[in-house]
């Protein structure tokens, strides 16, 4: 094994991929992070992972911090908090394949603000679901993608990589394969199944194509073909960007607004964090806790809505 930082690196990435079974989205991301550590390394003349210390990985995160594009544009905090994620989780591999360096523990993460959870209101979600309420095999599409986030609570790229064989619509339940691998079983409601149902049987019907996909394309550059018809991640987030905004909503809506929508409609009806975690696929808890300032807002609203409102009355 190379000893120097960017064979370390590198042996670091495989690792990811084969032991530690990465998707290739996640790798690429750590590596993209990981080749700005090597080159500021590089430009400091460190190029043994022994030499890494605390003042070097100081003068990188102000580097980060000061750090603009060409559109004069900085690098947000949340950027800048992944590249410690990724140096922290580089200096752990290197502690465990016994390589002398910085241990992992001395480099404190940076602290942000809360996520701000966008979910929708069950007037917008609505709306939402009156744009496709129509016959046609784009609104019955785009109706089931919608029902189908709503219900299970999918990652976009989850509901992109749905087959037709995957879903079952007959107990309502299937596996799904999440980040790092794990599966994970979710669930469809009622409408969610009447919708999936009611898209299927109009497009084997309309376009009678042999595509394996759950949801396809039905544009103009794919009237003939049969196969290889498979929504993108951009197709799907296209999508329920028109149906949101035809539906008059002001905020910005994604396929992850209705995840973050099914994670809070189950915490509001008295779902414990536990079972929302294994719903969402999440592998720590501490991600599914950032529902709970949602919900917690929530409740702040409703107790200054209602308590004391008789007694207020009274005094009148």
């Amino acid at each position: 094994m190379s000893q120097n930082i960017k064979g370390l690196i590198q042996s670091f990435l495989e690792y990811l991929e084969v032991e530690k079974g990465r998707s290739q989205k996640t790798v690429e991301n750590y590596h993209r992070y990981l080749k700005r550590f090597n080159q500021f390394c590089l430009k400091n003349k460190i190029i043994a992972p022994a030499n890494i210390n605390l003042d070097l990985i100081h003068k990188f995160r102000l580097f980060l911090n000061r750090l603009t594009d060409q559109k004069g544009q900085s690098l947000s905090k949340k950027t800048q908090n992944y590249h410690v994620v990724a140096l922290r989780a580089f200096l752990k591999y290197l502690a465990k394949q016994d390589i002398k360096t910085i241990s992992a523990e001395k480099v404190e993460l940076p602290k942000i603000e809360d996520r701000q959870i966008e979910i929708l209101t069950d007037d917008e979600l609505y709306r939402l679901l009156s744009t496709v309420s129509g016959q046609s095999l784009a609104q019955l599409r785009d109706r089931a993608i919608i029902e189908t986030l709503f219900s299970t609570g999918l990652r976009v790229s989850e509901l992109a990589s749905l087959t037709i064989d995957q879903v079952n619509l007959k107990s309502g339940e299937f596996t799904v394969k999440g980040k790092g691998g794990k599966t994970r079983v979710v669930f469809l409601s009622p409408s969610a199944k009447t919708a999936i149902k009611g898209y299927i049987e109009e497009r084997r019907t309309k376009i009678k194509d042999r595509d394996l996909s759950l949801f396809i394309r039905l544009d103009a550059r794919s009237k003939g073909q049969k196969q290889n018809l498979g929504l993108t991640v951009r197709s799907v987030q296209r999508a329920v960007k028109k149906r949101a905004l035809e539906a008059g909503i002001a905020k910005k809506v994604t396929a992850h607004t209705l995840r973050h929508s099914f994670a809070t409609d189950l915490l509001m009806s008295g779902a414990d964090l536990r079972s929302v975690q294994a719903l969402l696929g999440h592998s720590s808890i501490t991600t599914t806790q950032v529902y709970t300032h949602v919900t917690d807002r929530q409740l702040k609203e409703v107790h200054r809505a209602f308590h004391g409102r008789r007694r207020a009355e009274k005094d009148q």
